[in-house]
């Protein structure tokens, strides 16, 4: 079966004569009525009832009709879809981030793009490497490390990640605390495979330090409530929550404890440089918003 004979019956149908529909598909009125025959043969029922020199729709034609229009419909929508990407275009753009970044940094920047860009899906990556995320499906990935060929990235943010402590804790009043004295007091962390964690186990071991005594918490927002009950002090990326005093955390060969994010796409897709005008917009308004730069 060939669309153009489904497209032929159609013709017909909204013409209302094979004249009229052979002028409107430009082919001549007795080879529109062989092929329609052919149509016919291939489905094995007769889709006109003929006399008079005249094809009316059959009842078994007009039963089908919403069928084939449907048909057509779909491989017309299928064909301008493709287009749509052949020219690097995309209507919905799938992120796969960590879950602070997710919640801090993407859908914040989700909420500042128009109604006629790209529909922007975000799941969560927790534990994954960019190249995961992008295997997994992700058309555009958020991570810590740097992808070889033939993926592409580029810096995204750097996000602090804080030691929140109560108001009401001696440390309020400061706006940094050493790595060293944070480590002697009750600390509450996220899972190890969560990048603020990562973070924080890299520095440690980096210092030859560790916790005295560290508690794990689901994600963020638990381990903040935590901190605010007064269970330690909680080290992670998140803005701050319940009235909590986020610190810097700084390091002892100097620089702050932090995570530098990367967005990553497939180089060689046909949406390589839609991607990538997305990560460099995304990357500016992440600077903009925390004002530190990825390098």
């Amino acid at each position: 079966m060939e669309l153009r004979h489904l497209r032929y019956l159609v013709a017909v149908a909204d013409a209302g004569s094979v004249s009229a529909a052979a002028e409107r598909v430009h082919v001549t009125q007795p080879n529109l009525s062989r092929q329609l025959r052919q149509l016919e043969d291939e489905l094995g029922v007769p889709l006109f009832d003929r006399g008079a020199g005249r094809l009316v729709l059959s009842r078994t034609g007009r039963e089908l009709l919403p069928a084939v229009r449907r048909v057509l419909g779909d491989v017309d929508a299928l064909a301008d879809a493709a287009a749509f990407h052949a020219r690097g275009r995309v209507e919905r753009v799938r992120v796969a981030a960590p879950t602070v970044t997710m919640v801090d940094v993407v859908s914040p920047f989700v909420a500042t793009m128009a109604p006629d860009e790209p529909v922007i899906d975000v799941v969560a990556g927790d534990g994954m490497t960019s190249a995961a995320m992008l295997e997994s499906g992700a058309d555009l990935a958020i991570g810590t490390d740097r992808p070889g060929r033939p993926h592409r990235w580029l810096p995204l943010a750097v996000l602090p990640v804080w030691a929140h402590v109560r108001p009401d804790d001696p440390w309020a009043g400061r706006e940094r605390v050493e790595l060293g004295e944070l480590v002697e007091r009750d600390l509450i962390a996220l899972p190890t495979t969560f990048t603020a964690r990562e973070a924080l186990d890299a520095a440690l071991v980096s210092a030859g330090l560790s916790a005295a005594r560290l508690t794990e918490a689901a994600n963020g927002t638990v381990a903040q409530a935590l901190a605010a009950s007064g269970r330690g002090i909680a080290v992670v990326s998140d803005d701050p929550r319940y009235g909590l005093v986020p610190l810097a955390v700084a390091l002892p060969g100097g620089g702050l404890l932090s995570v530098r994010l990367v967005a990553a796409w497939d180089g060689a897709g046909v949406a390589a440089d839609a991607m990538q005008a997305i990560a460099v917009r995304l990357s500016d308004w992440a600077t903009r918003t925390y004002g530190v730069a990825a390098s």
